[in-house]
């Protein structure tokens, strides 16, 4: 397997949605917290984005066995597109698996058992996307949880990590995590609605029903387009909070470029052409929000 393969089996594309909310957990850890735990921060980065690889690489295994368009399985699923030995693949998933569990049951005895519990959570949505007779991906709620766990649960555990010596469960202190990682809960979900906008003759073909198997392209497009415009309200009202510096309205500079991708996919739906305006909104949108974040905490 060649690495441009095998970067596209794990879909590195797509790795903004794991890496940007760990880097924005250590952002809020230092403004808000005043602390940060590099060692047990680089272990758990570690740990997860050997996990994010197992859920996609899992994710295009499932959907290999699982076709029932036999031109999808052959032409279309990267394994059978590129020839690559399903065997491989499922060797990979159960080492990066057990790699990424070993990392994890450190971190529980270093940080305690809310990482765990947290830990319990994230693996069992990841195989459960794909895997089972009704895998979380085929179904109308792929969107909420991609969201939830990636944008959410990424930068609660990151934060977490990073202060569990003065961490408190309560609700305000669940509720700030949250809104800090809402816009990026609001992009990751909607790179998933942006493929199943795409794939929508093809999931119904492989008999998924996706939520826009439910609600139509245009009930799926205005969805789209709301989340996009939440997610720039929800970091303008971040300052006034406390919970964010005032440099975060620079986001506000991309609101053109968003624009210009939210028409592109509005006007054609198609995979090869317009997902990718998904993957730029995500990847242009977070990172901006996480550069302005991080420069207000530096001036």
């Amino acid at each position: 397997m060649s690495l441009n393969v095998f970067l596209e089996l794990i879909e590195i594309k797509a790795k903004t949605a794991s890496v940007i909310p760990f880097l924005l957990g250590i952002c809020f850890s230092t403004y808000y917290y005043h602390q940060v735990n590099w060692s047990l921060a680089i272990v758990f980065f570690i740990a997860m984005f050997l996990f994010n690889m197992v859920v996609d690489m899992f994710d295009n295994y499932c959907d290999y066995y699982h076709a029932d368009s036999k031109t999808y399985q052959e032409n279309t699923n990267i394994i059978g597109r590129e020839n690559i030995s399903p065997k491989l693949v499922l060797t990979l998933i159960i080492a990066f698996s057990i790699i990424s569990a070993l990392l994890g049951i450190w971190l529980v005895i270093k940080a305690g058992l809310p990482v765990l519990w947290m830990g319990i959570f994230c693996f069992a949505v990841g195989y459960l996307y794909s895997f089972g007779p009704h895998p979380i991906s085929s179904l109308p709620l792929g969107e909420l949880f991609s969201g939830f766990t990636m944008g959410f649960m990424i930068v609660l555990l990151s934060v977490y990590i990073n202060t569990y010596q003065i961490f408190n469960w309560n609700w305000p202190t669940i509720g700030r995590i949250f809104l800090v990682a809402l816009a990026d809960e609001l992009w990751i979900s909607n790179l998933m609605l942006a493929n199943n906008l795409c794939d929508a003759q093809e999931d119904e073909d492989n008999h998924r029903t996706t939520i826009i198997h439910f609600i139509g392209k245009k009930g799926g497009l205005i969805a789209f387009s709301v989340k996009n415009i939440s997610a720039f309200l929800i970091i303008l009202l971040l300052p006034f909070l406390g919970l964010a510096p005032k440099t975060v309205w620079l986001t506000v500079i991309i609101v053109p470029f968003v624009y210009k991708q939210n028409k592109i996919l509005l006007a054609k739906q198609v995979k090869s052409e317009t997902f990718i305006t998904g993957v730029k909104t995500l990847f242009v949108g977070s990172l901006t929000y996480l550069v302005t974040y991080f420069v207000g905490i530096l001036f």
